[in-house]
C-alpha cells in the first residue's frame, strides 16, 4: 500500500469541484472526514489489483463514486478536471459532502476515489 490522500490534495479536489459547481449554479460541497475515511481503503486496494473498477454499491453507503488512475502523481485539480468530462457524476444539486481517497503504488502510479 502506498501513500494516502493528503489534506492538501483533498482540498485541491474540493476547490476545483466547487469551481465547477459554481459555474452551474450548484451549491458548494464540503469535505467530510467520514467520507474521506470510507473512501481511502478502496484506492489502496486498487493499487494491488491494478483494475480500475467501481467498488460494490453495498460498500459505499449509496454514495456515487468517481475513479481515476494515472501513471504519475496527480494533482487534485487534474482529477476534478478529468471527472468534469462526466458532468453528471460531479454536479448534483442535492449533494452536500464529498470524500476523497488516494493511494500511490510502488511504481509511482496512483489511484484516486471520490465519493
Amino acid at each position: 500500500m502506498g501513500k494516502s490522500a493528503s489534506k492538501q490534495f483533498n482540498n485541491e479536489v474540493l476547490k476545483a469541484q466547487n469551481e465547477y459547481c459554481q459555474q452551474h449554479g450548484v451549491p458548494p460541497l464540503k469535505l467530510s472526514k467520514k467520507l474521506n475515511r470510507e473512501a481511502q481503503p478502496y484506492p489502496e486496494a486498487l493499487t494491488s489489483t491494478r483494475i480500475r473498477k467501481h467498488s460494490p454499491e453495498s460498500s459505499r453507503c449509496q454514495c456515487g463514486e468517481n475513479l481515476a488512475w494515472a501513471s504519475y502523481h496527480q494533482t487534485g485539480k487534474e482529477e476534478a478536471d478529468r471527472w468534469y468530462r462526466h458532468f453528471t457524476a460531479m454536479v448534483w444539486k442535492n449533494t452536500k459532502k464529498m470524500g476523497v481517497g488516494k493511494a500511490s503504488a510502488s511504481d509511482g502510479s496512483s489511484f484516486v476515489v471520490a465519493r
